[in-house]
């Protein structure tokens, strides 16, 4: 949650509040910006673990599999995606309104030393990508019998 970094108490000075406007409307007009001019799809990401598993669940919406790319190295999980505009669409229609011509998703994980690298399962369903990560097995609680 951003907090404001001026509260206006009485006087409101109308320089001040056209520059704070006029900041938010090229926020709004060039999006998150990633150094190379592409924009940066907002997307969530949701991680939780259980005693087996983490699951990683990032909303993809639009992506098809073949746009997502995912590495494992050095204990960090990368997951990217990408998504390019139609030629072949640009060629067919005046557009009226167009904001979905090319996003970018990513995001970077540092796994805990418990990870098992060498299996992973990944799956793309109804515009959620779903990454399990297994435990390693020496890791896992296990259960010790009082005799």
């Amino acid at each position: 949650m951003a907090l404001p970094t001026r509260v206006p108490q009485g006087y409101v000075d109308p320089v001040d509040s056209l520059n704070r406007e006029f900041n938010t409307m090229l926020n709004r007009f060039f999006g998150a910006q990633d150094g190379g001019g592409s924009r940066l799809a907002p997307y969530g990401v949701d991680v939780r673990e259980d005693a087996d598993h983490i699951y990683v669940e990032a909303e993809l919406p639009g992506f098809r599999k073949e746009d997502v790319d995912i590495t494992l190295e050095n204990s960090t999980l990368t997951i990217s995606a990408e998504r390019k505009e139609s030629k072949q669409q640009d060629e067919q229609a005046d557009w009226l309104l167009r904001e979905r011509r090319y996003s970018r998703f990513l995001r970077s994980f540092t796994l805990p030393p418990t990870v098992d690298e060498r299996s992973v399962d990944a799956k793309l369903n109804d515009g959620v990508l779903t990454v399990v990560l297994n435990k390693r097995e020496e890791t896992k609680p296990r259960k010790i019998s009082v005799s």
